[in-house]
């Protein structure tokens, strides 16, 4: 049977091959040991199909800290879509709001700048990914190659390891209160990073718990 590993670098092979600016091949470098690149997205809603990224947030984890001089925050001039009431109150932007948003396309490519080739973390990470697919695949050929944690994942396997046969509650403030991490009063891309970034360490440094 293929590994996992193994999967990764055969569809990694073929991604590279389909990369437009060979500028960016330093993403399908092996990933720099114990450097994590965190992020979060917010949208105007849940179809990555229809849906437009409105803010992307992301810090750097080096070691065992969350690197403070290294912040990426961006916020984006929706291209198809308007906002949808639900989404205005979940993370408070509004439209007014993005009228001096950056172009998409300009936010991609910093973003892939500040994550490198760093093991990518987040929550519900699968749904962030695709979104930034949607416009990277595009613009230069490839979906992003990078490595991923998902922390919903390690949490449950965690618990699970606790407590077998459990329910587990993997919702965003469940998690952060199960493991006595400070919500911050802002549902934005920037925080969201932040605390994701927490939940991992916290995670990660637990006795229990092996990142693979």
């Amino acid at each position: 049977t293929l590994s996992l590993t193994m999967f990764r670098n055969i569809s990694n092979y073929f991604n590279k091959k389909n990369l437009k600016d060979k500028k960016y091949s330093f993403l399908f470098d092996k990933p720099l040991k114990n450097e994590y690149a965190c992020f979060d997205c917010e949208t105007t809603g849940l179809n990555p199909q229809i849906d437009d990224i409105i803010s992307i947030g992301a810090v750097i984890i080096k070691d065992n800290t969350i690197v403070s001089s290294k912040k990426f925050v961006r916020y984006i001039k929706p291209k198809n879509c308007s906002l949808d009431e639900k989404s205005i109150k979940i993370h408070h932007i509004r439209e007014c709001d993005l009228k001096n948003g950056c172009e998409i396309e300009d936010v991609i490519l910093d973003f892939l700048e500040f994550i490198g080739n760093r093991t990518l973390v987040g929550y519900f990470l699968d749904f962030d990914k695709n979104m930034i697919n949607k416009y990277l695949k595009p613009l230069l050929g490839i979906t992003l190659p990078n490595r991923s944690i998902e922390v919903s994942e390690i949490y449950h396997d965690f618990k699970i390891e606790l407590i077998p046969q459990s329910f587990v509650d993997l919702k965003f403030k469940t998690i952060l209160n199960d493991l006595d991490i400070p919500e911050f009063g802002n549902h934005d891309s920037y925080n969201d990073a932040i605390m994701t970034a927490m939940i991992f360490l916290k995670l990660k440094n637990h006795p229990n718990v092996k990142i693979k």
